[in-house]
């Protein structure tokens, strides 16, 4: 089969891209290598899937320039898309939140117009577990009500949502959106709270902690996402939306004390008071994607940090 991936070139994408190209699919990657983080990373990240499968092709492109879209697509009949490129992160959105509109609400519309009159039919999309907000109900089940979210990126989210149904209720497209809970694993971006603390421990330096540190989050490893993802390929769905989390809750400071048994080392710890936008804890029921994909997360946290952490050391 042929798949596009957006944001092939980034953290989940790569890993995406890669599972695709071992099973023998031909894989194009559509990312804009965006300066929110170091793009040389991602040039790596592309770098060192070609090396291992030559037929693999990168695409430089902006999902909010339709007419880039409308080429990509009129050139190459994708089977299905597998849609991850996003403005991420609920901070930074805090700061810019008319850029995560555009980026993530206005940028999935092309891509779904795009590949619409194009005559794809499948896509899986990305959405987060902070469309639940702070839900008072604990695990998250996909029938929750999702009507409060609290950040600029969550609400992107919802509405990527809405336009699946859209798109699949008008256009008869078979959408299938992933709520991923706190995946990390290698190649993680270097923000998020398990690489960045993981680098500043290694150099000695204080890590900021927002709150008191019993904020909880569902951390997924990045082999158990993929596995999710790639279910959902040989699935058809019409329309839904599917957690894929770990099921269990990882409190802050038990992460730290993770990191310092996985690096030999020890956080100093800068407190700081709690941010804007944070939810109290993501927790994911999984019984419904255990039901419709046999997802089965097998790697714990005690063995993700591990793992990841032998990846950091070997890159530093």
């Amino acid at each position: 089969m042929r798949f596009l991936v957006t944001g092939g070139a980034g953290f989940i994408g790569s890993h995406v891209c890669e599972a695709l190209l071992k099973e023998g699919n031909t894989v194009y990657s559509l990312d804009n290598f965006d300066t929110f983080y170091d793009p040389e990373i991602k040039r790596f990240n592309i770098k060192e899937i070609q090396t291992a499968f030559p037929t693999f092709k990168s695409i430089e492109g902006d999902l909010r320039d339709r007419k880039k879209l409308d080429e990509i697509f009129g050139s190459i009949q994708f089977d299905q898309v597998i849609h991850l490129a996003a403005k991420a992160g609920v901070r930074p959105s805090i700061e810019q939140p008319a850029l995560y509109q555009q980026v993530n609400v206005e940028g999935t519309v092309n891509l779904l117009e795009a590949a619409r009159l194009a005559g794809v039919k499948k896509f899986i999309i990305a959405s987060s577990s902070s469309v639940y907000g702070i839900n008072s109900k604990v695990p998250f089940s996909e029938d929750d009500p999702v009507r409060s979210p609290i950040s600029p990126y969550a609400a992107s989210k919802l509405a990527c949502e809405a336009l699946g149904h859209v798109y699949h209720h008008l256009y008869k497209l078979d959408i299938v959106m992933l709520r991923f809970f706190t995946v990390y694993g290698p190649r993680q971006r270097p923000d998020l709270a398990i690489h960045k603390f993981a680098k500043l421990m290694y150099q000695g330096k204080p890590i900021p902690v927002f709150g008191d540190g019993t904020t909880s989050r569902d951390y997924t490893y990045i082999t158990d996402t993929v596995q999710g993802v790639m279910a959902c390929t040989k699935k058809e769905f019409g329309f839904d939306i599917i957690n894929l989390g770990e099921c269990h809750t990882v409190t802050l400071i038990h992460l730290i004390e993770l990191l310092e048994s996985a690096l030999n080392k020890k956080a100093i710890i800068q407190w700081l008071p709690p941010q804007p936008g944070d939810v109290p804890i993501t927790f994911a029921n999984i019984e419904k994607a255990r039901k419709l994909l046999g997802y089965n997360p097998s790697v714990n946290i005690e063995t993700g940090i591990r793992l990841f952490a032998d990846w950091f050391l070997s890159r530093t």
